[in-house]
């Protein structure tokens, strides 16, 4: 599985709204930066996401302009628009904001180990 795919599959694993699926695509030592928390390892990235799925029923997430700015044959970083939307106490919401994500190559496989995400901001340029 390329870098790519390995994107495609963690953002289809995510919509599944089971850790499991989410944790075959990351790295052991995978640390993630929320908006609000700082996550490392499966523990505490599983409880964050599990914690999502029960405040945003039915969460539908996907990407939206992903870049590749950096990569090797064992290394991946892109970054791209992260659009959310779902049910927060039974109304329909929808968000977006700015995603980093670092793949790197373990055992053979493209492995997520960073995942930096914050809201939306405006170019300089626009």
């Amino acid at each position: 599985m390329g870098y790519r795919k390995a994107l495609h599959t963690y953002i289809e694993a995510t919509n599944t709204h089971k850790f499991s699926n989410v944790k075959k695509v990351l790295h052991p030592e995978a640390v993630y930066f929320f908006t609000d928390a700082i996550c490392r390892g499966y523990e505490e990235i599983g409880a964050y996401f599990n914690k999502t799925w029960n405040l945003i029923k039915e969460e539908v997430y996907s990407a939206s302009e992903v870049e590749w700015i950096a990569v090797s044959t064992e290394m991946a970083t892109c970054t791209y628009t992260y659009i959310y939307e779902g049910y927060y106490e039974g109304k329909f919401i929808s968000g977006k904001g700015r995603a980093t994500n670092v793949f790197l190559v373990a055992d053979n496989e493209w492995k997520l180990v960073h995942e930096h995400l914050s809201g939306a901001v405006k170019s300089m340029g626009k």
